[in-house]
């Protein structure tokens, strides 16, 4: 089975085994958007819990 090409792209697996994934709203449109806000989606989030099954079986992991 092939591994999801988006999936891959948008996802990173850490040493502890959780995925982690980059922030919307960061990509374009940022004049209107405060300093805050623009530094708080720079740093990476984690797929939550609801979610790890999904990424996971398209990584096939």
């Amino acid at each position: 089975m092939k591994t999801n090409s988006s999936a891959k792209k948008r996802f990173t697996l850490t040493g502890s085994g959780k995925i982690k994934r980059k922030h919307a709203y960061k990509r374009h449109i940022l004049t209107k958007k405060e300093t805050k806000q623009k530094r708080n989606l720079t740093h990476a989030g984690l797929v939550d819990q609801s979610n790890v099954r999904e990424v996971k079986l398209l990584l096939h992991i």
